[in-house]
């Protein structure tokens, strides 16, 4: 029970700084755009604006929970879906510090086949989303703001600031954490029940069907962009399979309980469908392919003295938030998601 609170506790601590960055920047760009100029830009079916989407979460140094506020809230703002999953997927694959921290401890064949996979299976996930997306393709929220600021006289600045603000905390926030309390508590639990030597040992076995295993675990799972590369370095130093590696390492941070249960929650059960089900496939058939290509040639490169350079590079890259402010901030999402539980179950109560 102890292992389950600490596990439930440290990705809180881990993922809630860039939560609340994410409500704040979400409720500004939602208060300042114009709706008609996003829309034109991600509000469509075009491949462009799919890339645009996956070139921007690229250069974001942010985790996986972090990314969901800002995927949602550009759903809402207008970014038809295929974009808004795109972004959603690529901001914690192609991370500049995991990139680094992946060529010093992984080595140049792992890290290629990363950065290739990284950019692919956002671009992938947005071409199927805005094909097969049905009804949820085209946001039902788009239209309602455009209408509004298209009939009225646009406010000031300031106003539109601290509405967009306020959108993001009691709007945004409120529906987003009691999703991603939920989806960390299963995380936690997954992580409690389930033994690191049965993980660190089944991850080693090369078949193929441990390929499917470290891929179904690692979209399960809530793993940091950045730490659980050391993790995969010393299974790949130990014998684990590049293909083994190279699956755990994207399904790890592309998908996680809390953000399939809030995007289907927040979003839609189809949108989860595509987001969850074309990133299983696709890691599966990458490590399938890097096991093939890398057969002959892949020898394991960890080595802490030659490495060393690479992660303080990484280092550089990766943001590190005071302790106090991770604290405060994994308080703010686990009081704002209980709260939304609590006001969630008193009007069911309620309810004649």
């Amino acid at each position: 029970m102890n292992s389950f609170f600490s596990y439930f506790w440290e990705m809180l601590r881990t993922g809630g700084p860039w939560i609340v960055i994410s409500f704040a920047v979400c409720g500004a760009l939602h208060g300042v755009l114009r709706p008609e100029a996003f829309q034109r830009s991600l509000g469509n079916k075009k491949f462009s604006s799919i890339a645009k989407a996956t070139i921007s979460g690229m250069f974001l140094p942010i985790c996986s929970c972090g990314v969901l506020p800002l995927a949602v809230g550009l759903y809402y703002s207008g970014a038809w879906l295929g974009p808004a999953l795109a972004f959603l997927v690529a901001a914690p694959i192609i991370n500049p510090a995991a990139l680094i921290l992946s060529y010093a401890l992984l080595g140049p064949q792992i890290s290629a086949a990363y950065l290739i996979s990284g950019f692919m299976l956002p671009v992938i996930i947005g071409i199927i989303a805005n094909k097969f997306g049905g009804r949820l393709t085209e946001s039902a929220f788009a239209p309602r703001r455009e209408a509004a600021f298209t009939n009225a006289a646009r406010p000031p600045l300031l106003p539109r600031l601290i509405n967009g603000l306020r959108w993001g905390v009691e709007d945004l926030a409120v529906q987003t954490c009691r999703f991603i309390i939920i989806g960390t508590l299963l995380a936690a639990l997954l992580l409690a029940l389930i033994p690191a030597s049965f993980i660190q040992a089944y991850l080693s076995n090369p078949e193929f069907i441990s390929i499917i295993g470290a891929t179904i675990l690692g979209a399960a799972m809530y793993v940091c962009a950045i730490a659980h590369i050391p993790f995969i370095a010393a299974l790949v130093s130990m014998g684990a399979s590049p293909g083994i590696a190279l699956a755990f390492l994207i399904a790890g941070v592309s998908a996680n309980l809390p953000g399939m249960i809030s995007v289907w929650k927040l979003i839609g059960k189809r949108a989860v469908f595509i987001y969850a089900g074309t990133t299983v496939i696709f890691c599966i058939t990458a490590g399938y392919a890097a096991n093939l290509l890398f057969a002959e040639s892949f020898v394991p490169q960890f080595d802490l003295s030659q490495s060393e350079r690479g992660v303080q590079i990484a280092g550089y890259f990766n943001i590190r938030f005071p302790e106090a402010f991770k604290t405060a901030c994994a308080l703010a999402v686990a009081l704002i998601g209980f709260y939304s539980w609590a006001i969630y179950f008193i009007r069911r109560f309620r309810r004649p």
